[in-house]
Parts: C-alpha cells; structure tokens; sequence
C-alpha cells in the first residue's frame, strides 16, 4: 500500500548508530518530502553513508526509528518501491546495459519494456549493447541507476552519483534526477561538493555525525547572510547548526 502523500515519504526520529564502540549518528530527526530532491551534504566521512544504509534498511542502528513510505526501513514491503544506488557502481562488467539491467528487473518480474524504459531514462539507449567494462565512468554511473529504476521506485537514494565526474557529465546527471522528481520520485541524494546544493529543493547538513540543518537553499543563505552556499555551510558550522 502506498503511504498517504500527507506522511513524509521518510521520516527518521532520534536515530542513533554506533560502530566499533563509538558513536556515529547523534539523535538524528529528519523529515523526507514526496515527489522532491533532498541533498545530503557534508564532508567525507560525516556520516552521509550510513544515514543512508539506514534508510534502505541494511544499517544496524542502537535506537531510533526510520519510517519510509510509511513502513519500517527494510520491510519486505519496501525492497521494490525504494532504489539504492551505491557510490561504486553496482553493474557486472562482462555483461552488456541491456543484461545488467535485465538481470535487475528479474529480481522485481518486470518486463523487457520496462528494462527498455529504465535504459532509455538514462540516456544509455545507444549504448545498451556495450558492456559494463567498455562504458566511462559516468556511463557506469548512469547504468547502475537504470538497475535501480527498472523497478519503478519511488524512492531513490543515491550515494554520491556525481563523484569523480567531469562538470558536463554532473549537469546532465542532475538533469535526469530533476525529471525523475517531476515524475513523482522522491530523491535523496548525498554529496560532498555544496554547490551541488542548488540542485536541491531542501538540504540536509551534517557533520560529525550531528545533523546541522534541515532547509532549503534559499533559508540557508538568509540565516547565514552568505550568497555562497559552502561559505553558508561554513558560516552555519560556526554558528552550531539549525534544527
């Protein structure tokens, strides 16, 4: 059953997660709204990943609670209408896009149009015959997201997509997450680069473990007074962050 639009499409509450016996996330509450792109910004190793893991489900977490699309993370009931999209992609290399993405759709019994659909909704259509270890870094990328659309997900969440990207490759990847949104999906999307942040329609800001702010770009610079959003991210760091 789909989760009324009234309910955020995740909702995380007092989430704490500890790892070789120190603490990881901090109480962390957070709301994820239906049919838009939340950016998951902050540096390396601030606890972007896990937050994620705990959100498809695959984290062990000391206490708290995540809620998507109104059930509990990683209920059976989830592993078909929420995609994950590592930070390394997640295609064999031996086996040709239409393979990768079939061998995928197998898992969720969807048929050749929609493994065609997920494929052309990447703009990999002229590459569906090359295979995972003839594509460039970015192709890859994009091939490891049509596995993850070929089951029709309502919610993405994508691990830094754009790492490791040319500008050009970036601008067109985030072009395709814009019409993913318009079509309804939801997007949680983590980075370290914050000008990707002006892609987003809200943000979350971590560090530390400590999620720093929930708001959109614009609340960002008005807090803070900083037209540019990483001088922003700085200056809310020193200001202790916003809840």
């Amino acid at each position: 059953m789909t989760a009324p639009n009234s309910l955020p499409a995740v909702q995380v509450d007092d989430l704490r997660v500890d790892r070789g016996g120190r603490q990881v996330l901090h109480d962390i509450s957070l709301t994820v709204p239906h049919g838009s792109i939340t950016g998951l910004l902050g540096p390396s190793g601030c606890g972007k990943t896990t937050l994620m893991r705990c959100v498809v489900g695959t984290q062990i977490v000391e206490s708290g609670t995540v809620r998507v699309l109104g059930e509990e993370a990683g209920s059976p009931g989830l592993r078909s209408r929420v995609g994950y999209v590592t930070q390394a992609p997640s295609i064999y290399d031996d086996l040709t896009v239409t393979d990768n993405v079939s061998y995928f759709g197998a898992l969720y019994g969807a048929s050749r149009d929609q493994v065609d659909a997920a494929i052309q909704a990447v703009g990999l259509g002229d590459h569906a015959a090359q295979r995972g270890n003839q594509l460039s870094g970015g192709q890859r990328t994009r091939a490891s997201l049509a596995c993850a659309l070929v089951a029709d997900p309502e919610v993405l969440v994508l691990d830094e997509p754009t790492v490791g990207l040319d500008p050009v490759l970036r601008v067109d990847l985030w072009k395709q997450f814009h019409a993913l949104a318009d079509q309804g999906r939801t997007l949680l999307v983590s980075s370290h680069v914050m000008d990707e942040a002006e892609h987003c329609d809200q943000l979350l800001l971590m560090r530390d473990g400590h999620l720093l702010a929930q708001l959109s770009p614009d609340e960002l610079r008005s807090d803070t007074g900083e037209s540019s959003l990483e001088n922003a991210f700085l200056a809310l760091i020193e200001m202790g962050g916003r809840s």
